[in-house]
């Protein structure tokens, strides 16, 4: 008979006399049981058919011949339960209460993944005063240009005088020679901001450079000041005759866009003329590699007049230099806005055909 201890599971010699074990030999699985994976390899041990051998001598299964049956069953369920308890550890899955629960361990999303949906995008990272000033205008709509100036000096209401800006999408692709835009636009009211310049030169240019009102002067000294950290000028002019010598700057005024150029009026004779033009309000722009020109136009305070010269001022700069390559509409969009205020829709048509007031 079995042993006096209670089994913890149910098995076939707990529940079967020792004395008259069964035959293993007889537990033969059909083909058609047979389960087998890249890393697991079982069969299922249900329907089994128990071949008991009689024997004269032997009466024990007059008493357990009504519960071998019984018996089968039990360790066939016993197996397939263990066999599906596997199969889900390896899954992931989890069953609780009959439905099946994912418990792997999704990976944290990187990128542009990570970042909020669009729509819950400006709710999440705008300020209050922002969400609030962008009230006053219509999303997508196009507006004239004069109101979308009085629109925008409505929407500057931070601490400091903000700067008036202009972005204009071009139909170009800068990464041909033929598509570069860059060039520079004289604001008739100004931008509102002291311009500091530097001038290299030598020989009589130096007297020159200083009469027309140059913040810093200089030849090579100036060089090697540069390239030990001097960096208090927003414009630099150089003539050509300093071109080979500034060469060895690339390198530190490249990345900050002063790098002398004559595309951009900063290479040239004429120092006086130059250094005057910046001084007044002459600001250079370029296309960036998306094809969009952004331009400061004046600040904040100006008043709208002056604010709509500046601007009309900058589309017909825009308009001029328009690259050989360009073809079909030249002109995708246009915004301006405030330097820390949303961006308000052009009409471009009216943009383009619009005339000052001959009084002005």
């Amino acid at each position: 008979m079995a042993s006096s201890a209670t089994p913890s599971t149910l098995t076939l010699s707990s529940l079967l006399p020792q004395e008259h074990p069964l035959s293993l030999s007889s537990f033969k699985p059909k083909k058609s049981l047979l389960f087998t994976s890249p890393t697991i390899t079982a069969f299922s041990l249900y329907p089994l058919v128990l071949n008991c051998r009689e024997r004269k001598s032997s009466n024990w299964l007059h008493g357990y011949g009504s519960s071998c049956s019984y018996v089968v069953a039990a360790v066939a369920t016993e197996a397939e339960v263990e066999e599906d308890v596997e199969e889900e550890e390896e899954d992931g899955v989890e069953k609780k209460g009959g439905v099946a629960l994912d418990t792997t361990t999704k990976k944290p999303k990187k990128g542009k993944a990570a970042l909020p949906l669009k729509r819950d995008r400006g709710r999440l990272t705008r300020s209050k005063r922002f969400l609030e000033i962008q009230k006053l205008r219509e999303n997508k709509k196009e507006y004239d240009v004069k109101t979308a100036i009085s629109l925008m000096k409505q929407m500057a209401k931070t601490k400091f005088v903000e700067t008036a800006e202009a972005h204009f999408r071009l139909n170009i692709d800068p990464k041909y020679n033929d598509q570069q835009l860059r060039a520079t636009v004289n604001l008739p009211k100004g931008t509102g901001q002291v311009v500091r310049v530097a001038v290299l030169t030598q020989g009589e240019k130096f007297d020159e450079a200083k009469g027309a009102g140059a913040d810093s002067v200089g030849g090579e000294d100036l060089i090697q000041k540069i390239k030990e950290g001097f960096m208090e000028f927003d414009k630099l002019i150089a003539t050509p005759d300093m071109m080979p010598k500034v060469a060895s700057l690339g390198k530190i005024l490249g990345p900050r866009g002063l790098m002398p150029n004559p595309k951009a009026g900063t290479v040239t004779t004429n120092i006086s003329q130059a250094i005057e033009e910046f001084k007044k309000g002459k600001v250079e722009y370029r296309a960036d590699k998306t094809g969009i020109v952004h331009l400061p136009f004046g600040k904040a305070d100006f008043p709208e007049e002056d604010l709509l010269i500046n601007l009309l001022a900058a589309v017909k700069s825009v308009e001029t230099n328009r690259p050989s390559g360009a073809k079909g509409i030249y002109w995708k969009s246009a915004h301006v806005c405030s330097s820390m205020g949303p961006s308000i829709r052009l009409n471009i048509r009216d943009m383009i055909e619009f005339k000052l007031p001959s009084s002005t």
